[in-house]
């Protein structure tokens, strides 16, 4: 027999199946925020510069990059030794004449000294602006957040370094608070910007090599203010980026007896890592290789302690490969086909300015000639640079380092032509 109140079953269950429901939706937000697997001992405060204070919360993470400090070993082509770059390739001094880096160019050391061998560098001198921190101490996070970029860029490197008493650190990564990877450099975020690009939407893998970008790239100081910018507009390849300067007509200085308007580049790792390389059209990021992951125990974590994959091809390159015999060795052809490359197109470079520079001191020279002679050179020795100055002798991007060098290599002997036929007397018509 049918209850009355049999048709009122349903209602009763919905009402029973919200209240639960609610009630379990309460509990929850009433729950405590989560927290990191191991509680925090101090709170690090946002932009905090001594990394020894987030080193108490993460132990491993600080142990390991307080070795960047004493990693001073030397590989092939590089590594993190000091030596004396212009004693290793006298060539140097000849294609960087007329400016600082002809009369100190050491090779750098681990992050733990970045602030010391820029404090040490013949390069500063009283006339060298503030912007030169930017990529060195972990109080720029601070400082831009503080005074801005324009005036922290417009301060005087004396007059800055009175507030800068930490090298690289925590800081220029991490996010106190979630300890997420974050750009840093008001410079990589405006150039991101002007790509269309929000690094906030990017994956953590993907801000595992955006990261290192803060630092290792191509950069130069705009204007009077010496504001640092990444000359990115047109695009992060060799081609766009000498577009760029040529188009705004920046120079870093002018070559001696040659009126050459000349190019410096930095450490443009990023860019030549990005441009469709192997790994990264794999997904590899600069962490995988630089700081692969280890265990302490049951802990996995990321060393921090940044250095050449060659030193430690176990974990750097064991993740991924199997034969590590062979990977190194091939590491090896790339990095000695590159060298061989570069010393090339260096020999080309030299000859070019010596043909220039006979074309100049000739008042009978052909103006014409001479001015697309010091053109090309000017773009043919950037393009050597920029595989020159940056940090893995072309493996990071072997088919691009070719190709760049290669170029380099034809362009610089175009100038020297053009520089030779410039002082050649045009052909007599006619006879006597």
């Amino acid at each position: 027999m049918t209850s009355k109140y049999a048709k009122y079953i349903p209602t009763a269950i919905i009402i029973i199946l919200a209240a639960a429901l609610a009630a379990v939706l309460l509990f929850m937000y009433n729950q405590p925020a989560p927290q990191r697997g191991i509680a925090p001992l101090v709170e690090v405060a946002a932009n905090e510069p001594d990394s020894s204070v987030w080193a108490q919360n993460f132990p491993n993470q600080g142990t390991t990059f307080e070795q960047t400090a004493a990693n001073n070993v030397r590989t092939t082509y590089g590594g993190s030794d000091n030596f004396d770059k212009l004693a290793v390739d006298p060539n140097l001094t000849i294609l960087f004449a007329g400016m600082p880096f002809s009369k100190g160019y050491t090779e750098d050391r681990g992050h733990g000294n970045a602030l010391t061998d820029i404090l040490e560098t013949a390069r500063v001198n009283e006339k060298t602006p503030g912007t030169c921190y930017s990529c060195k101490s972990a109080n720029n996070p601070g400082l831009w957040t503080e005074m801005g970029m324009t005036a922290y860029d417009a301060t005087p490197f004396a007059d800055l370094g009175q507030h800068i008493d930490q090298t690289i650190g925590c800081a220029n990564c991490h996010d106190a608070e979630t300890m997420a990877l974050v750009v840093t450099n008001p410079a990589l975020e405006e150039a991101l910007e002007a790509q269309g690009k929000d690094w906030r939407t990017f994956t953590r893998q993907e801000m595992r090599t955006v990261v290192c970008a803060n630092c290792h790239v191509e950069y130069y100081f705009q204007g009077d203010g010496k504001y640092l910018t990444f000359p990115w507009e047109q695009g992060t390849q060799i081609q766009n980026i000498v577009a760029y300067y040529n188009e705004v007509g920046f120079k870093d200085w002018e070559y001696p007896e040659t009126g050459i308007a000349m190019l410096k580049a930095q450490h443009p790792e990023y860019e030549l890592f990005s441009a469709g390389s192997t790994h990264y059209a794999a997904g590899v990021s600069c962490a995988d290789c630089h700081m692969p992951y280890t265990r302490d125990g049951a802990a996995k974590f990321s060393d921090h302690n940044v250095r050449s994959p060659l030193l430690q091809p176990e974990k750097a390159c064991g993740a991924c490969h199997t034969d590590l015999t062979y990977v190194v060795e091939r590491v090896r052809t790339i990095q000695d086909q590159t060298n061989k490359a570069m010393l090339s197109a260096e020999a080309a470079l030299v000859d070019s300015l010596t043909a220039i520079k006979a074309a100049a001191a000739d008042p009978n020279a052909n103006a014409t000639l001479l001015d697309e002679a010091r053109a090309m050179h000017r773009d043919a020795q950037m393009y050597w640079d920029f595989i020159a100055a940056e940090n893995s002798m072309g493996f990071h991007n072997p088919e691009e380092a070719l190709r760049i060098l290669g170029e380099a290599t034809d362009m610089a002997r175009q100038a020297q032509l053009k520089a030779i036929q410039a002082l050649t007397p045009p052909a007599q018509s006619g006879s006597n």
